[in-house]
């Protein structure tokens, strides 16, 4: 019988996400594939350093089911490597004794094709244009920003998401993109109990609240929060749409326009999640971030 993964939360995940390939890819740039090639085979026995997603897929990967103890996250590996360069990387995974057990190497092409085939829940990775394909193939994804490496703050697993692009359409973003606060602020009070159309990343949080729920009240390992731009009277349209999607969030912070960066590391995110990516260069200075490139505001880059 094949092995089910259904039951579990399937994350796909770059190399250069999981580990620091940063010098190893700057010989690819610079001298060519089989530069590239040499170097790798010739330190494959040297553990490579942690990445920027490294600490959240540890944490993942460690949740046990609370009642038979089964591994509740799946984390596979979607690499742009060839099998012989990818080598290293499982090595690496050895070394820092990681449950990754199962791998997709594409020797160049992009792994983006295979999400829907492993029914991964989250893509995370370095490559924009992998990440791009990836959310066009109905998969949350986010392009990690490069930089500091966080440190866990805790044992818990928090992950906090922005609101408009991500959870949710950028139906009421385009409103502001277009015609400017006011209009946002008078069309979200209009439309207060209409739930919001779902945005790339309902289906990550709701997998995510699935697991939430197999936990007693007070002893979940993991804590959700959105952080939003949004305040009052825009906030109360997203209570209503959660509501609706039979989601609980944690915590929730509606900034009216303050920069987020204090208030994630205040939470102390594994992760978090923005459209923007003025947003993400700014939280990135405080919590590992991932750039989501979905929605009007990254329409409007690629088209300049």
């Amino acid at each position: 019988m094949p092995v089910e993964l259904s039951e579990k939360l399937v994350i796909g995940i770059s190399s250069r996400a999981l580990f620091n390939l940063e010098e190893s890819h700057r010989i690819f740039e610079t001298e060519g594939l089989e530069a590239y090639l040499r170097y790798q085979v010739a330190r494959e026995n040297e553990a490579l350093q942690p990445g920027a997603a490294f600490a959240l897929v540890k944490k993942l990967i460690a949740l046990r089911h609370p009642r038979h103890g089964e591994p509740m996250v799946e984390v596979i590996l979607l690499s742009r490597n060839s099998a012989d360069t990818g080598l290293r990387v499982f090595n690496s995974i050895q070394e820092y004794e990681l449950p990754i057990t199962r791998a997709v190497f594409t020797n160049g092409s992009s792994p983006y094709r295979y999400v829907s085939a492993l029914g991964a829940h989250l893509f995370l990775s370095t490559h924009a244009e992998d990440v791009r394909q990836a959310l066009l193939a109905h998969c949350a994804a986010a392009t990690l920003l490069s930089g500091v490496t966080h440190p866990p703050h805790s044992e818990e697993i928090r992950i906090a998401f922005d609101g408009d692009a991500v959870l949710f359409s950028d139906e009421a973003e385009r409103v502001f993109q277009e015609k400017g606060l006011q209009a946002f602020k008078d069309s979200e009070l209009k439309a207060a109990k209409k739930p919001l159309p779902e945005g790339p990343f309902k289906g990550f949080l709701q997998a995510l609240h699935r697991i939430q729920k197999q936990f007693p009240l007070g002893s979940c390992p993991i804590r959700t929060a959105l952080v939003t731009a949004r305040d009052a009277p825009a906030h109360e349209r997203v209570i209503h749409t959660l509501r609706s999607w039979d989601i609980h969030i944690d915590e929730a912070f509606f900034l009216g326009g303050l920069a987020k960066g204090d208030f994630l590391n205040a939470f102390a995110a594994d992760m978090f999640f923005d459209d923007q990516q003025i947003h993400c260069r700014s939280a990135n200075l405080h919590v590992t971030t991932g750039h989501v490139p979905h929605g009007v505001v990254n329409d409007v880059l690629e088209s300049n």
